[in-house]
């Protein structure tokens, strides 16, 4: 989608900003789906933190997906800020399922897509 737009060059690197757009948007899913999965889990009281971080995380990389999609006029300190936000939510959201990883697989799931958007979003980061 990305390629039929006519404005161009709005970031340096297309690559790197659909790399982003594609992670943030995985994350949102794989956040959802745990955060959904923790609540079905018998030991939902200790899984609090983490449905918190999980929804907080999904709607965090929702917003920075939607904006990064737009790219008509974009400005650069909004991107940078909601990048910078993106990669805390998403760091702070692997660091609580990793801690559950070993008894919840929707957790460690999780955890793997979080690193990776953390990973496309200081990348594009970089480029701006």
């Amino acid at each position: 989608m990305l390629a039929t737009h006519p404005w161009t060059g709005s970031v340096s690197s297309q690559d790197a900003l659909l790399r982003c757009i594609e992670a943030c948007m995985e994350c949102v899913q794989a956040c959802t789906a745990c955060a959904d999965a923790c609540l079905g889990e018998d030991m939902v009281a200790e899984l609090v933190a983490c449905i918190r971080k999980n929804s907080d995380c999904a709607d965090i990389c929702a917003a920075t997906g939607s904006v990064l999609s737009r790219q008509t006029e974009p400005d650069a300190m909004t991107l940078r800020a909601l990048l910078e936000a993106c990669i805390t939510a998403c760091a702070s959201c692997a660091a609580e399922c990793e801690q559950h990883a070993d008894m919840h697989e929707h957790c460690r799931v999780c955890a793997d897509s979080c690193r990776r958007c953390e990973q496309a979003c200081a990348n594009l980061l970089a480029t701006l």
